[in-house]
């Protein structure tokens, strides 16, 4: 049976959609029948249908907190000027997910998802719910730069910018390896029954564990020992850890970001192109800045400079700031700054 989570409601989130978009075929063999999407939009389609922007969510991220930092008026991605739409990657919580399907592929048997069959699920609601066969840009940070990349080397004739911010077209090891941890971490909880807990508080333990082990790579070295967490208002690391990531992930369930942490593991936009990632990245038509973080450790700036240079016309903008993979959440205006700024120059170049 389903089970029922208050964390993923219109009462915390605010008011978004749900589009059934009919069955999918996943890459990994399953039919998620009745696949359902859960999408916010926000300003309008204008005549030309030329508006578009999609922002695509993160791992343990939904459409309210891309929404809340990235999104609003006089900000480089302004509903008054753009058709807004954020869209929940599947097994978010937010449509169709592990903890809310029922039948032979809820809970514990829920199928395998991978990157590509988010957008190939994206597409269709854009293109059959909303009419837009064109997007001016795709904006997304860590798996949604994930999903960026891979809408800019599956669809490159759709996607007129791209901007992935702090993430990677492939997962690289370290990163495969540190997420594995967050996986063990709920998985090896007594509570979590091989899937087939009752309710999300009986994996408590194991959210708590993935919070702590979270803390060790989200931020960087100088966050902790600049005591950067005094100006976030707590008191200690240890405040920091339950007051901010403790707080972050508890209401969440297990299985939904253990379907999220599969398929950040795998990502890989060379799937396309039998492995090989520069005849990927070539594919790449759209104006694209890549946008790494200066001291994140999930996917450090090297790493992303390495995939730009394989993008054809593209730039990197490096965003400085202290706060790690953490800087996501908009934690200083600086950082906000940094990010409006390279998509105001994006949004402003002729395609």
């Amino acid at each position: 049976m389903p089970i029922d989570n208050p964390y993923y409601s219109a009462a915390v989130h605010g008011d978004y959609q749900v589009a059934d978009i009919g069955d999918l075929a996943l890459e990994e063999g399953a039919t998620l029948r009745g696949c359902q999407l859960a999408y916010q939009t926000l300003g309008t389609l204008n005549a030309a249908k030329d508006n578009a922007v999609l922002v695509t969510s993160w791992y343990s991220g939904n459409h309210s907190i891309m929404r809340d930092t990235y999104v609003g008026a006089g900000r480089a991605i302004d509903p008054a000027e753009h058709f807004v739409v954020l869209v929940n990657q599947l097994g978010s919580g937010l449509g169709t997910s592990p903890h809310n399907t029922a039948g032979p592929y809820g809970r514990a048997r829920f199928p395998r998802v991978r990157i590509g069959d988010d957008v190939v699920a994206q597409e269709r609601l854009l293109r059959e719910v909303l009419g837009v066969e064109e997007l001016a840009l795709v904006f997304g940070g860590s798996m949604g730069a994930q999903q960026t990349y891979e809408w800019a080397v599956r669809f490159p004739d759709r996607v007129k910018r791209a901007a992935p911010l702090a993430g990677t077209a492939r997962s690289y090891q370290h990163c495969i390896l540190f997420s594995q941890t967050l996986v063990d971490a709920l998985t090896s909880d007594p509570g979590y029954a091989g899937g087939w807990y009752r309710d999300s508080e009986d994996v408590r333990g194991g959210l708590q564990r993935h919070a702590g082990l979270f803390a060790l790579y989200v931020l960087s070295n100088d966050f902790w020992t600049g005591e950067h967490w005094r100006a976030l208002g707590f008191s200690s690391p240890e405040d920091f850890v339950t007051g901010f990531l403790e707080a972050y992930f508890q209401p969440m369930d297990a299985g939904d970001l253990l379907t999220q942490a599969w398929k950040w593991q795998r990502g890989d936009v060379s799937r396309h192109t039998g492995g090989d990632l520069a005849a990927a990245l070539g594919r790449i038509t759209a104006k694209t800045v890549v946008m790494p973080i200066s001291t994140d450790r999930f996917f450090p700036p090297e790493d992303c400079a390495a995939e730009q240079a394989l993008v054809p016309g593209s730039e990197l903008r490096v965003i400085e700031d202290v706060h790690g993979h953490a800087s996501l959440f908009g934690l200083t205006p600086a950082y906000l700054e940094q990010v409006d700024d390279a998509l105001r120059s994006l949004l402003a170049t002729d395609t």
